[in-house]
This record gives structure tokens, C-alpha cells and sequence, in this order.
């Protein structure tokens, strides 16, 4: 697997993988070091360790990032409004000891897609502070280009609302966000519920995938992380490989008896 670079900083692995809905701490850190990821994602307002019920969550956290050499990628899940995630992005920096942030801002309850006005107001605001945003949004082009244009250089567009295991929704809007931002880093967020949804985003060319019911929620969670590896591992190789076109219309794949190889129809 090829290294992916996020804001200047190399990794070795293209999974990005959270850290919620896990049985137990023990079988998360398990998951994360079987994925082989080396970023892990983690909710401030749901993880905090300053608090009694978070201690043991954040000792694991620190364990799995030592030991994989990554890093911790605090996120602002629940957050409603720019100035809500804007207020927990600069206090998970100052916990966390890092300028990186997942950038999720919910306009609707129900299917908890991201509210466009609200993300793009609270980027704004945290580049012109210094973070490096990540900002997690819909498969809409537009919006990716503004965020790309407001200084995200990475975009994580969802596959299909958060949690809900349907995979990739809409290939096309897929397809297109990667055709016109040939320079954003692409990560997919949400929606991702097995395997191959995540061998077929990197098909596509993404740079990368983010996940985490998919495999806190598995029967075998360690498993399905190192399931996960492979997948993103063969999309990736299928990517810079070139899939051959689709045709319209059935070809042998033998050759006709007494025809040169070169004089058959490809």
C-alpha cells in the first residue's frame, strides 16, 4: 500500500478508524491495531478523559497510538452549530495536544447529515485559528469545492448517512467529486458497511476510508479489521492497475482457431 500523507504528516496505511460502540476497550484496541490504521478518531463530548467514565477509553487510546506510531484525530460529533464546534475543536486541542479535527456539524437528527452553511462558516473560522480540518460532509460537488477552496486540503464526503451500513449510495456523485478535485485528499466517511464498499471507494481513486461501525459493530470485530486492511489494500492496487471498460456487448476471451492473437478484437 502506497503512503498516504494528511496535512504533511505520512502514514502507511489508508484506514482511518474510530474508536466508539466497541463490546469492551480491550476488543477496540484489538480492532485498531488488527486494522492496521494508524489515525483513530475520537468525541470529546462522548470520550472525555478527564472524566471518571472516559479514563479507561483514553488509557487504551494512548496505548494503541504509541504502539502503531499514529495519531489521535479528535472529532466534534453532536455538535449543531459553527459556534458549538468551533467551541469543542479548540477545547479537544488543548486536551488532545493536537491541531487536527474531524469538523462535523449535524443539521438533521434523522439522518445526521451535515448541515453545508453551518460546516463551511465553522472551517472558515478554525483555519483562520490553525487547525487542520477535516471536514466530514455529503457527497454534494459543490460543497467539496468550497471546502477545498476555504483551505481543506482533506474532504470526507459519506458514503451513505452515518451508521446505517449502506455502503455507497451514489457512485456517481462519488465518481465526479473525485473527477474534479484531483488534488484534495479524499477520505470517505460514513455509510461503510463492509468490505467491499471499501475496496470499491478506493477503485475510485479515494485516498482513503474512514470507518467505524462497520467493524465495532461485527460479529468478530478483529476480524473484520483485518478484513478492512485487505480491502482497502486490493482496491488500491485495482486503482493504479486500471480496471479494464465495461462493454456493452459479451467478447471471447479465447481467440478464434488459426487467428493471430494480434489480429483478435479487444
Amino acid at each position: 500500500m502506497m503512503p498516504l500523507k494528511i496535512y504533511g504528516q505520512q502514514l502507511d496505511n489508508r484506514l482511518l478508524i474510530g474508536s466508539a460502540l466497541y463490546p469492551s476497550p480491550h476488543v477496540m484496541k484489538e480492532a485498531i491495531l488488527a486494522s492496521g490504521s494508524q489515525v483513530v478518531t475520537l468525541s470529546l463530548k462522548r470520550q472525555n478523559p478527564t472524566e471518571k467514565s472516559g479514563q479507561q477509553i483514553w488509557h487504551y487510546l494512548q496505548e494503541v497510538v504509541k504502539q502503531v506510531d499514529g495519531y489521535l484525530l479528535p472529532n466534534t460529533a453532536g455538535c449543531k452549530t459553527a459556534k458549538e464546534a468551533v467551541t469543542l475543536a479548540k477545547m479537544s486541542r488543548e486536551i488532545f495536544q493536537t491541531d487536527w479535527i474531524k469538523l462535523e456539524v449535524i443539521g438533521d437528527d434523522y439522518n445526521l447529515q451535515p448541515d453545508p452553511i453551518e460546516l463551511l462558516n465553522a472551517a472558515e473560522q478554525l483555519i483562520a485559528d490553525g487547525f487542520k480540518v477535516l471536514p466530514y460532509c455529503t457527497d454534494d460537488l459543490v460543497i467539496c469545492q468550497r471546502l477545498y477552496d476555504l483551505g481543506c486540503e482533506v474532504i470526507m464526503p459519506w458514503a451513505s448517512p452515518i451508521g446505517t451500513g449502506k455502503g455507497l449510495m451514489n457512485p456517481y456523485n462519488l465518481e465526479t467529486i473525485r473527477l474534479r478535485l484531483p488534488d484534495a485528499t479524499l477520505i470517505l466517511d460514513a455509510g461503510i458497511g463492509k468490505p467491499s464498499d471499501a475496496c470499491l471507494a478506493m477503485e475510485m481513486g479515494y485516498d482513503g476510508i474512514l470507518l467505524n461501525s462497520a467493524v465495532a459493530l461485527a460479529d468478530n470485530p478483529v476480524l473484520m479489521a483485518k478484513a478492512f486492511d485487505q480491502a482497502l489494500k486490493a482496491g488500491e492496487q485495482g486503482y493504479i492497475a486500471g480496471v479494464m471498460e465495461q462493454r456493452q456487448t459479451a467478447h471471447p476471451s479465447t481467440p478464434t482457431l488459426d487467428t493471430p492473437f494480434w489480429h483478435q478484437n479487444s
